[in-house]
């Protein structure tokens, strides 16, 4: 009987210590996240293959459970852009990591952020003469672009003209159709969230287009910024390298440097960047870059869109090209006129034919946050830049409150820099300095009225080029002795490829969309 009970007891404590095992697993389980992990090969360790490598990295998993699937914990395995691999883990499962040899470091992946036609005519390059033409307008160079995706059927990517691929080119085109040519030579995904490389958001492949896409007569947005979209390097080949979807992480980005260098580009652009300030051997874009140049490749990227503020730039390693954005001579012209006869041009894409040139009621609602406390019916409504909501969001809100018009103005640290969106009703965006002097007007009088002007596509801005208010300026804190960004390109109203049409039904494979930010400037200059 005494042995009957021994045996029920040991039964229990078995049983208990097996269930407090799987519960373990269980919460192990529910709080895994991606890290990254960052290796040293030891001395005596030489890998004939990427399959011993493989092994090797599998070898830092944890081995508490038999039935461990650790091919599903290793989102990556990585090659060439660092000793290491992506993998899901435990806080714990990590601590344990680090007692084995060759263990560098390991933290949880961060989220990178996107910084985001008559441009090659503005920087002096004109087609079959001077600079493209000696430049061969890069003829068998290979472009790698790491963003969000591409619209491989836009006629940007057509491979009109375009020779083969180099020799030395080894990627892949994971598009489920026959999408891939002479211009778009390949395309890969890594963001695990969608299925194809193909773009959504459209950043990816109005950057694509930017840096190399094919002659397209008659591009244009609503009919404004008309003529003949080019990339900067028309000539040159273009690979895709999808990494982010709505959020663009580490492991996917590092996942496309290891692929762009397996496959033999020659330029990597990036248009992403860490939010906030990391030293380079946290950073994965400067670990990425540094193996790509390494390898002979050069790297351009983004410096970011947190300007004026100093000490904002981003993506500051000394070899890498950090590119900020500066305005063109083109503008989009919209013009408030005040009922005293002063006139300010403003800009946007919205260029309604039928507005009335009728002096409608001026009022002035600041950031526009709340319009319920205001009668805006009929009337053009002043708001401010400020404030969480964006250009579109103050537009619908002034477009429903009733009013037939806005006026944005800028806050005091955007300046004079102002951009040719699409907007959701007729609408001009003017500099601080000329808001002021508009509301200068409102309150000299007791009926202030206004229309607004819509000029269509001007070119001969005399002030041009100058810095973007939103280019991140330097100091580059991590690297005091250099100055970042190096150079400045044209990111201010780029018109680009894109995958829908923008404001009106046309043609799924001729549309054009006006963007700003460093990410088009890091692509114009790319070369």
């Amino acid at each position: 009987m005494e042995l009957k009970f021994i045996l029920i007891f040991f039964c229990i404590v078995i049983l208990l210590h097996s269930s407090k095992t799987f519960a373990d697993h269980l919460t192990n389980q529910n709080d895994l996240e991606t890290y990254i992990v960052q290796l040293e090969l030891p001395d005596d360790l030489v890998f004939p293959d990427s399959t011993d490598l493989y092994l090797w990295h599998q070898s830092f998993l944890p081995t508490t459970s038999a039935n461990s699937d650790h091919s599903s914990r290793i989102v990556y395995s990585y090659r060439h852009v660092f000793n290491g691999f992506a993998a899901m883990l435990s806080a714990d499962e990590v601590k344990d990591m680090e007692k084995k040899p060759g263990f560098v470091s390991a933290r949880p992946q961060r989220a990178l952020e996107l910084h985001t036609t008559h441009t090659p005519s503005f920087l002096g390059l004109h087609q079959n003469v001077g600079l493209w033409d000696a430049s061969n307008s890069g003829k068998g160079v290979i472009i790698g672009v790491l963003d969000t995706g591409i619209t491989p059927q836009h006629p940007s990517f057509s491979d009109y003209g375009m020779p083969p691929p180099p020799a030395k080119w080894k990627g892949k085109c994971e598009f489920n159709f026959t999408a891939c040519n002479n211009k778009l030579i390949g395309a890969r995904k890594f963001d695990k969230a969608t299925r194809s490389p193909s773009d959504f958001g459209g950043h990816g492949t109005h950057t694509s287009s930017t840096a190399a896409g094919n002659f397209v007569e008659g591009a244009n947005l609503l009919g404004n910024a008309n003529g003949t979209a080019v990339g900067i390097a028309p000539r040159a080949h273009l690979a895709m390298y999808k990494v982010c979807s709505l959020f663009c992480l580490e492991g996917n980005v590092l996942a496309g440097f290891d692929a762009a260098i397996e496959d033999g580009v020659d330029v990597i652009s990036i248009s992403l960047g860490a939010n906030g300030e990391i030293p380079f051997y946290n950073d994965i874009l400067s670990i990425g870059a540094y193996r790509a140049i390494q390898k002979g490749i050069s790297v351009s990227c983004s410096a970011g869109n947190k300007g004026p503020d100093v000490g904002t730039v981003r993506n500051g390693a000394p070899w890498v090209l950090t590119v900020g954005a500066s305005t063109t001579d083109r503008k989009i012209s919209a013009v408030a006129v005040l009922g005293n006869g002063a006139k300010y041009e403003g800009e946007s894409a919205f260029q309604p034919t039928n507005f009335s040139h009728k002096l409608l009621p001026l009022i002035n609602a600041n950031d526009c946050k709340s319009l319920s406390t205001i009668d805006v019916k009929g009337k053009i409504v002043l708001c401010d830049t400020s404030g969480e909501f964006s250009r579109i969001d103050k537009g619908e809100a002034v477009k429903n409150a009733g009013a037939a018009a806005m006026i944005l103005m800028n806050e005091e640290k955007h300046g004079y820099t102002t951009l040719a969106a699409f907007d959701v009703l007729p609408t001009t965006q003017v500099s601080y300095f000329d808001g002021l002097k508009i509301i200068n007007y409102m309150k000299s009088t007791s009926a202030p009225v206004a229309t607004i002007s819509f000029n269509g596509t001007r070119i001969g801005d005399n002030h041009a080029p100058t810095v973007a208010s939103f280019s991140s300026r330097g100091p580059f804190w991590e690297s005091h002795g250099i100055i970042k960004p190096d150079i400045s390109g044209p990111g201010v109203s780029i018109l680009a490829a894109w995958p829908t049409s923008v404001g009106e039904i046309t043609s799924a494979t001729s549309t054009f969309n006006i963007v700003s930010g460093t990410s088009m400037s890091c692509l114009t200059l790319r070369e």
